[in-house]
This record gives structure tokens, C-alpha cells and sequence, in this order.
């Protein structure tokens, strides 16, 4: 499996938001989940109305580690979240296929993420984790709190999680660039 990359610029992903918004509110509100909360595109995918609904918190077991999780429905994403629920029936996957009553597929959001990132003219190595590891890499940038965020990611040590977003490969970058005898 090739190892995707964050969306380092900030400016990047707001063009990467508005094109997805153009194109489908779904779409908008996955990748504003993706890169506000750290789930993992599998746990996302699975979240019906019901989940969110009238709730502050989300609340599941990660489907690859089988650990109950708990987070807020932040202001990032809590109105338009609110709003594109409206009039759905509880039971409805949130991100659900237009071919049916099931969630859209993982491959199918690799191609709405991959193609808005490309759109945007991002050419690093993407896929459905960028979002994850957008949120862990901007996270680290302001909080700089490596033990909180090994926390909500659930990785084992700080070590997975700086190498995971890419903070080790930076830092390795930034002093090799300027370095010299």
C-alpha cells in the first residue's frame, strides 16, 4: 500500500472544500469530517443519521481496532452537518450511494477526495487517509501536543504518530536543506 500525504497548505484544502462543495454537499460534509475529526475513512462511511442526530458527541467502535470512540461534533462541521441531515430518515447512512440504501464505497470516496485534491492542483500522493492525516499533521502544527494526538488516533507510541503525519520526514528536510561542511 502506498503511504498518502497530508495537505500541508492551508490554502490547499479550502480550495479543496470549495470545489466539493460546488459538486455535492455529501461530498463537502465527508471531507469536513475527514479532516476535523481523525476517523478513519472506514469509520466514517458507516455513520447514519441516528449517530449524529440531536447528539454533541460521536460515538463507535473503530472498525480496524475495535476501540469504542467519543468525539465532539465540532463547530467545523456541526451546521453543515445539521443541515444536510434535515429530512432524512434516522436509519440512512449519511454518506449514501446514489445507487441505493448503502454508503458510498471506499473506493468511491478515494475518487471524490483524489479528484477534488487534484482539481486543486495538490500533486502529493493522496487517498481517503490524507484526510486523517491532515487533521493529525494541522492538529500537531497548533496544539503541538504529540501525546494528545497519539491518544486521538489511538496510535501505540509518539514515534507512529510524528512518522504518520509526516512531521519526522519534515523536520529531516528542513535541517538537511540547511545543513553543510
Amino acid at each position: 500500500m502506498e503511504c498518502v500525504e497530508p495537505i500541508r497548505d492551508k490554502k490547499k484544502i479550502e480550495l479543496v472544500k470549495t470545489i466539493l462543495k460546488q459538486n455535492s454537499m455529501r461530498n463537502y460534509l465527508l471531507f469536513l469530517i475527514g479532516i476535523n475529526s481523525g476517523l478513519r475513512v472506514s469509520d466514517i462511511l458507516k455513520l447514519k443519521v441516528s449517530d449524529v442526530e440531536n447528539k454533541r458527541y460521536i460515538e463507535l467502535k473503530e472498525q480496524k481496532t475495535g476501540k469504542y470512540k467519543k468525539f465532539p461534533i465540532t463547530d467545523s462541521f456541526k451546521e453543515p452537518l445539521k443541515e444536510y441531515i434535515i429530512g432524512k430518515s434516522p436509519h440512512e447512512y449519511i454518506f449514501l450511494s446514489q445507487r441505493g440504501d448503502k454508503a458510498i464505497t471506499r473506493v468511491q470516496a478515494y475518487r471524490i477526495i483524489s479528484e477534488a485534491c487534484l482539481q486543486a492542483g495538490i500533486t502529493t500522493k493522496i487517498g481517503t487517509h490524507t484526510m486523517r492525516k491532515t487533521f493529525g499533521y494541522h492538529f500537531y502544527q497548533e496544539k503541538k501536543d504529540i501525546a494528545l494526538l497519539q491518544n486521538i488516533l489511538n496510535h501505540s507510541s509518539q514515534k507512529v504518530t510524528l512518522r504518520y503525519i509526516g512531521i519526522n520526514q519534515d523536520i529531516i528536510d528542513k535541517n538537511l536543506k540547511s545543513f553543510k561542511l
